[in-house]
């Protein structure tokens, strides 16, 4: 039960990533490659986009 549970929690996740991802301003190879790595690789690819995903209007100074 209780891996049921996670993978539920990971697949909402994902569809939440991928959700931000598609609605971001990055480049549409970007999204590509971003989509494709959290469809690959959910919790690792979940992870590093969390780390170093694309965000929208957050700009270095």
């Amino acid at each position: 039960m209780e891996y049921g549970i996670l993978g539920l929690i990971i697949l909402v996740a994902d569809i939440y990533a991928i959700y931000q991802v598609l609605t971001s301003g990055a480049s549409t190879l970007a999204k590509i490659l971003w989509t494709l790595l959290i469809l690959l690789l959910p919790v690792v690819g979940l992870i590093i986009w969390l780390i170093a995903g694309p965000r929208g209007g957050s700009v270095a100074a």
